[in-house]
């Protein structure tokens, strides 16, 4: 195979990373490159399991032995031979980084220079000493601020958690905060003695008196004479605050069932210090254009862009070449603010202009988090890369994904080549050249059903992608149901959304729709999952995004619900020992069939005996994980199937024990595809295999661990558990963006269920930008019109015919469109 610098291609030959068949392809350099196929074809496993990692572990080999272990690497990709592969940066669609102290700023390096700016740059106060970089950064001893640790909020009690009920008096308990039994009327008897009248009901006295005896740090002792009904003796009581009570108990307490029942008068509220900024006053002090860094964090980057282009556009002669002296007419202000500008204006060009550099990361949908990646990567000026990128379009409004396409050909321009996964076929049509892998997913895909030109996908009949990239797939038909009821919302606000009223039409699928960050999660996931939730009394999650204090002025129909089910892109499970079979619960049948082999009852095996996670059943060598970690002194460190039990997770005897000829571990290797026949006559376990076949997912394995499932797997496993499970009455489920991550034909098969769950009678209600979901739902809520402080506001709403005839939203003409061709 020839390899000189007229070939402009990469060549694959004989790849078979995960399931792919040991394929060869040759795709184009310079170009941008579209791979396609349903969800689980194998895509991402020719993407970025082979082409990329083949690409990384390539530019490691060049890299000083001691210092590779210091690098996270892929490993080595299952292939015979890659040629004409340049290097590689893989951009990901992956969740905000999960620590709090990541930001915008952060995540763009913005937040560096701009802390350089402040150091080298800004007006300190008189006779102020100059701070170093790192003194503006919140994430540093030498920044951070002594009360919060600059994190920006600390936790403190608040009035409406210590005294729950204000028309209670203190006799009766309207300080909850404060212990009982003995302690409680210890507490009483003082408050009594210093002359509070503790049977006037508390919203009654005087507000010095109650901010004393909520807050005050005082602790007075008092003589308590003894009750004349007790034998009893006078003692003097030293008098707490229901504050310092509450924080001695968090400091001091050994009790964790005392310091639990503390946490609940607790939240988390502005350090009053720092106001939220996270920084030292010294730093708070220096400003730029009169601004701290801290007021310039908090900005929209569109607003940033203003505040610093009039000094990034001061001329040569209108600064200063004096580095010595801070100022924001120096040569250093000039140079890093025309630095910052350059960079947010790329933001701005990918509609991110509502974002500030002091949002934190774990706020930002995947789309924006790729954004922000993919404009960092603009401002490098790196010539002659890969970039392979992972749906970049996933998560976007159409608007929103133009702006995104511009800043990809740009990349190209420069001279890069651009390997995209992608299910949008919008994107797809920009690309040049198409991968396209299939037919099916898993042990059903892999193979390449075509390699070439866009235009000739059309003639390869069998691949889904040919379909719906030339319009020749069906639409879902069904006909628009009637609201049965209304969930009315007035007086919402939080975050962007600012006294937003809403109605939601009840026993019909619902899609919310706007650009991003219009305020759809926030209305959908956040406000009317917690309002929902307080009205059933069901406690959130302990990773639940919901949990805090809602502002909606007025709720009415929540009557209507008796459930409330969240279906989101959350993980089933954060380790290889949760899977598909255990989360669904059918393992729990399958293990009890197991247990009532003939075998199995003449040794004594019960159902838990089947577990891998109990040491009677479970491989002691590998404790029920399948493999062993292997580490290698100067290459990245390896898993290797375990080599007593070869991955299988049980102990010999446990193996013994068979159904129809398969033992347990035969089980946990099959597909879903694979088992529904296998298990066709156990009904708990059968269920659950229809219903996960129904959602497209029957070439998952059983014993897929959760850590290897995509978010839009993991949604859709949730989806089939809860379609396998037979309630009555009428459930509200929220999805945001369900449609995320999949092929056009997994989109249809998700919405099919979705109505089913419609018509058993439920409410679903969706965040949602893909046309062909939207289009379906039989009522449409339109937030914006922009994003940031430019949207949080009711666009249109009503049925998508009629939303798409709207003048004034931008989800309008795009439906419009849709409608037209469907």
């Amino acid at each position: 195979m020839r390899n000189n610098a007229t070939d402009h291609f990469v060549h694959v030959r004989g790849a078979a990373e995960h399931n792919l068949k040991n394929i060869d392809v040759d795709v184009p350099r310079d170009a941008m490159v579209a791979f396609t196929g349903v969800s689980g074809s194998g895509k991402s496993s020719l993407a970025f399991g082979t082409l990329y990692a083949e690409a990384q572990r390539r530019y490691f080999e060049s890299v000083a032995p001691y210092a590779r272990r210091l690098l996270q690497q892929v490993g080595a990709p299952q292939v015979q031979e890659i040629t004409g592969l340049p290097p590689a940066v893989a951009l990901q669609q992956r969740r905000g980084a999960p620590s709090s102290r990541s930001t915008v700023g952060t995540l763009t390096t913005l937040s560096n220079l701009l802390r350089m700016l402040y150091s080298r740059a800004g007006t300190y106060p008189p006779g102020a000493p100059r701070l170093e970089a790192e003194s503006f950064s919140p994430n540093t001893a030498a920044g951070a601020c002594p009360r919060c640790h600059g994190l920006g909020e600390v936790h403190d009690v608040a009035e409406d958690l210590l005294v729950p009920d204000p028309s209670l008096s203190i006799r009766d308990g309207a300080i909850a905060a404060w212990p009982g039994a003995w302690q409680g009327a210890n507490l009483r008897s003082i408050v009594s003695g210093l002359g509070i009248d503790i049977d006037r009901p508390w919203r009654k006295l005087t507000k010095k008196t109650r901010n004393w005896l909520l807050y005050t740090d005082e602790q007075p002792s008092v003589y308590i004479e003894p009750e004349p009904e007790r034998i009893d003796y006078g003692y003097f009581g030293k008098f707490w605050s229901a504050r310092e009570h509450v924080m001695h108990v968090l400091a001091d307490s050994k009790s964790e069932r005392m310091r639990e029942r503390a946490l609940r008068f607790v939240r988390s509220v502005p350090c009053p210090v720092c106001e939220s900024s996270g920084l030292r006053p010294e730093a708070l002090a220096v400003t730029v254009a009169d601004r701290s860094i801290a007021e310039v964090n908090a900005l929209p980057l569109t607003e940033v862009v203003a505040v610093l282009r009039p000094i990034a556009s001061l001329t040569d002669a209108g600064a200063t070449t004096s580095t010595a002296l801070s100022g924001e007419t120096t040569e250093v202000a000039v140079r890093i603010c025309a630095d910052v500008v350059a960079r947010v204006e790329v933001l701005l060009d990918l509609g991110l202009g509502y974002l500030s550099l002091g949002r934190s990361s774990t706020t930002l949908s995947p789309g924006e988090a790729q954004r922000l990646r993919i404009a960092t990567q603009l401002r490098s000026g790196l010539f002659g890369v890969v970039y392979v990128l992972d749906e970049p379009s996933a998560g976007l409004h159409p608007a929103d994904a133009e702006p995104l396409l511009d800043v990809l050909d740009r990349l190209k321009a420069s001279g890069n080549s651009l390997f995209v996964v992608e299910h949008d076929m919008d994107v797809v049509r920009r690309a040049d050249w198409v991968v396209d892998i299939g037919p099916g997913a898993g042990e059903g895909g892999g193979r390449v059903q075509y390699s070439g030109p866009v235009a000739g996908l059309e003639q390869v009949a069998e691949s889904a992608t040919s379909e719906y990239l030339f319009g020749r797939a069906r639409p879902l038909e069904h006909r628009l149901r009637k609201p049965q009821g209304w969930l009315r919302l007035s007086g919402v606000s939080r975050h962007n959304l600012r006294d937003v009223s809403v109605e939601i039409p009840l026993c019909v699928l619902t899609a919310v729709t706007g650009v991003s960050g219009s305020g759809k999660s926030t209305l959908v996931t956040q406000v009317l999952a917690e309002v929902v939730r307080g009205h059933l009394g069901v406690v959130p999650d302990e990773d639940d995004e919901a949990g805090f204090e809602v502002d909606v002025r007025d709720a009415a129909g929540l009557e209507s619900f008796d459930r409330l089910v969240r279906v989101d892109q959350r993980p089933i499970g954060r380790t290889p020992r949760s899977n598909l079979a255990t989360y669904t619960g059918m393992f729990d049948a399958v293990r009890k069939v197991y247990a009532a082999t003939d075998e199995a009852k003449a040794r004594g095996y019960t159902p838990g005996r089947f577990s891998f996670n109990v040491p009677e059943g479970r491989c002691e060598s590998c404790q029920g994980e399948g493999f062993v970690a292997v580490e290698l002194l100067f290459l990245p460190g390896t898993y290797a199937a375990c080599p007593t039990c070869h991955g299988a997770r049980y102990n010999a005897e446990t193996l013994e024990v068979t159904y129809r000829d398969r033992n347990i571990a035969d089980v946990l290797a099959m597909t879903v595809d694979e088992a529904a026949p296998f298990l066709a006559d156990v009904p708990a376990a059968s269920r659950s295999l229809e219903t996960l076949r129904e959602v497209g997912l029957g070439y998952l394995r059983l014993g897929q661990p959760a850590t290897e499932l995509s978010g839009g797997e993991a949604q859709r496993i949730k989806l089939a558990t809860e379609l396998q499970r037979a309630r009555r009455g009428h459930a509200l489920y929220l999805l945001d963006e369900p449609t995320a991550g999949l092929h056009p034909a997994d989109v249809a098969l998700l919405l099919r269920q979705l109505h089913r769950l419609v018509d058993a009678g439920n409410t679903v209600v969706l965040v949602e930008h893909d046309l062909d979901a939207i289009a379906t739902a039989d009522w449409v809520i339109d937030l914006g019109p922009g994003g940031g402080d430019a949207g949080g506001r009711v666009v249109t709403t009503g049925t998508p015919a009629k939303v798409a005839r709207s003048s004034r939203s931008a989800t309008a003409p795009y439906l419009a469109c849709r409608l037209v061709n469907s």
